[in-house]
C-alpha cells in the first residue's frame, strides 16, 4: 500500500512538477519582453518578499502533519477533528498575523527599492495582491492541505495546484500579451487562487466527511508548532536571502539575472521534489509504528537513488545551462545574461542545497524542529553575513558564494546529526555515497565541458537544444547508473527486487 501511494504521489507530483517548469520557462520571459527585465526582476522580489510572511504557514503545517500521523493510522476520528480544530484556529490567527505583515509590506517595500519607470504605488499594489493570494492559504487551504499530507495523500495537493497554477499562468500570459497594466495582469490573476481554494474544500467535503472543524480544539498536540515555525522561519531566511540581497544591493535588472539562472535550477529542484514527494509522510508512518528495520531498510534504498538521481540532474544542468541560457535570453538585450561563472555557481549551490534533502526530510517525518534549530539559525546567519559582506565586490556571484557556505555547513552537520539521532545507520554510509556523486559528476561533465566547450555553444533555437539536451542526459544517465551499481551493487539488487515485487502485486490486483 504504501508502495503505491508512493507511486501515486511521485506521478501526480512529476505532473504538477513538468506543468510548474513549463511555466517557470515562459512566465520569466514574458514578463521581460512585455514589461523590461527591472519588471520582471520586481515581480519576483516581491513574491520573495511576500514569502518572508507566510512561513508563519509552513510552521504550523509541520506541527499538524506531524500530529496527524497517529491518529490517522489509528481511525481516531475524533481526535483528528480535534487536532484540525486547534489548527483551523491557529490558521485564523496566522492569517491575521500574515495580513497585517503584508499590509505593512505594502508601504515599506517602496521605500527600500526605487527603480525608473516603476511606481512607489505599483510596488505597493503588487505587494497587496502577491500578499492577498497567500492569505488564502492560512484561512482556507492549510488545514486540508495539512490532512491530505498527513494521510499519504499528496497526489491530491498536487492535482489541485496543477490545475491552479495552470489557469493562474493562462490569465497571466493573455492579459500581459494584451498590454495591460502589469498591476491589473495580477490582479485578474487572483481568480485562479479562489477557483484552487475551492477545489481543496469540496474534495474534503466529498472524502472526509466526518471531519469537524468546530471540535473542541487539542492545542497540546500542536506543541511542535513553535519549533517548526523557527525553523521554517530561518528556511526562508536561507531561501529568500540571494534574490533580496541582489534586489536590495545590486538593484532589480541584476535581480532579473538571477532569477533566470534561478528558474532552470528550480527546474532540476522540481525534478528531485518529485521524487521526494509523499515519502515524509511514509516515513513518518514508520517511525510512529516503530517498523525500525523496515524504515532503515527503505531510507538505505530512498538515500542511494535520491544521490543518484541527483547527480545526473546537475551533470546534465552544468553542461547544458549556458547553451539554454544563449537560446532563451536571445530577444532579452537590455541586461547581461549571458554569464558562465554565475552557471557554475549555480550548479555547486544545487549540489550542496539539495546534498542535505534526505536528513532534512527526516527532521520533519520525525518532528525534531527543536533539536535543530540552533544549526538553522547557523546556516541563516552565515548566509547573510556571507552575501552582504561579498555582494557589493562580487555581485550575484557574491550572494551565490554565501548560498554554497551555508549549505556546505548545513549538509555536513545533517549528515553527522540524522544518523546519531534517528537512523542509527553509518555515517559513513551517506559520505561515502556524496564522495561517490561528486565523483561520476566530474567524470560525466568533464569530457562535454573541456573537449566539446558545450559552455561557448548556441544552439540554433530550443529544438537544436532538444538534440543536443538528449545525448546529454543519456551519456550522464550511463555514467552514474553504472557507477553507483557497480560501487553499491547490493543496494541496487534490493531495490530491484523492490520495483519487481511491486509489478508483481499490480499484476494480482
Amino acid at each position: 500500500m504504501r508502495t503505491r501511494l508512493s507511486l501515486y504521489n511521485t506521478g501526480s507530483a512529476m505532473l504538477l512538477q513538468i506543468i510548474n517548469m513549463i511555466i517557470n520557462l515562459i512566465l520569466p520571459r514574458v514578463i521581460a519582453l512585455e514589461y523590461g527585465s527591472v519588471a520582471n526582476g520586481l515581480v519576483n522580489s516581491i513574491r520573495q518578499f511576500v514569502q518572508y510572511f507566510s512561513v508563519v504557514e509552513g510552521g504550523l503545517a509541520f506541527a499538524a502533519v506531524y500530529a496527524l500521523y497517529k491518529p490517522l493510522a489509528d481511525k481516531d476520528q475524533d481526535r483528528i477533528n480535534r487536532i484540525l480544530s486547534g489548527a483551523n484556529r491557529l490558521y485564523n490567527y496566522s492569517g491575521l498575523i500574515f495580513s497585517g505583515l503584508v499590509l505593512l509590506g505594502t508601504f515599506v517595500y517602496p521605500v527600500f527599492v526605487h527603480e525608473e519607470g516603476i511606481s512607489p504605488l505599483a510596488m505597493g499594489m503588487l505587494v497587496l495582491i502577491i500578499g492577498s493570494q497567500g492569505a488564502l492559504e492560512f484561512f482556507a487551504i492549510g488545514k486540508y492541505k495539512a490532512l491530505f499530507t498527513a494521510d499519504q495523500k499528496s497526489y491530491v495537493i498536487s492535482l489541485i495546484n496543477a490545475m491552479g497554477v495552470t489557469l493562474n499562468s493562462v490569465i497571466i500570459i493573455v492579459l500581459a500579451r494584451l498590454h495591460l497594466d502589469i498591476v491589473l495582469v495580477w490582479l485578474f490573476s487572483m481568480a485562479s487562487y479562489i477557483i484552487r481554494t475551492l477545489a481543496y474544500i469540496l474534495y474534503a467535503r466529498l472524502h472526509y466527511k466526518e471531519l469537524n472543524f468546530k471540535a473542541e480544539p487539542d492545542f497540546r498536540a500542536l506543541d511542535k508548532r513553535w519549533d517548526s515555525l523557527i525553523l521554517q522561519i530561518l528556511g526562508a531566511v536561507t531561501i529568500g536571502t540571494p534574490v533580496l540581497v541582489t534586489s536590495f544591493m545590486c538593484g532589480l535588472a541584476e535581480s532579473s539575472v538571477y532569477v533566470v539562472y534561478n528558474m532552470v535550477f528550480a527546474s532540476v529542484l522540481a525534478i528531485l521534489s518529485t521524487f521526494n514527494n509523499g515519502l515524509s509522510a511514509i516515513f513518518g508512518d514508520m517511525l510512529v509504528k516503530n517498523e525500525t528495520e523496515v524504515f532503515q531498510r527503505a531510507y538505505r534504498q530512498y538515500e542511494y537513488l535520491y544521490y543518484a538521481l541527483m547527480g545526473w540532474a546537475y551533470a546534465c544542468a552544468a553542461i547544458l545551462i549556458m547553451p539554454f541560457i544563449r537560446v532563451y535570453t536571445r530577444d532579452m538585450t537590455d541586461v547581461n545574461y549571458i554569464r558562465p561563472e554565475i552557471g557554475l555557481l549555480f550548479v555547486l549551490y544545487g549540489l550542496l542545497y539539495n546534498a542535505k534533502t534526505p536528513q532534512g526530510m527526516l527532521v520533519i517525518s520525525a518532528g525534531l524542529y527543536r533539536e535543530t534549530k540552533y544549526q538553522t539559525l547557523a546556516q541563516a546567519i552565515i548566509n547573510i553575513v556571507v552575501s552582504v559582506a561579498l555582494a557589493p565586490g562580487l555581485g550575484i556571484a557574491g550572494v551565490l558564494l554565501g548560498s554554497v557556505v551555508s549549505n556546505l555547513y548545513r549538509t555536513i552537520d545533517l549528515v553527522i546529526f540524522i544518523p546519531r539521532v534517528l537512523t542509527r545507520l553509518p555515517v559513513m554510509m551517506t559520505v561515502r555515497r556524496l564522495v561517490r556523486m561528486f565523483a561520476l559528476l566530474v567524470l560525466s561533465i568533464w569530457p562535454p565541458l573541456q573537449y566539446l566547450h558545450m559552455m561557448e555553444k548556441s544552439p540554433d533555437g530550443y529544438l537544436g537544444w532538444l538534440l543536443w539536451a538528449i545525448p546529454t542526459g543519456l551519456w550522464c544517465l550511463f555514467v552514474f547508473a553504472l557507477g553507483n551499481v557497480i560501487m553499491e551493487r547490493r543496494t541496487a539488487q534490493d531495490i530491484l527486487l523492490r520495483v519487481r515485487w511491486m509489478f508483481t502485486q499490480r499484476r494480482k490486483a
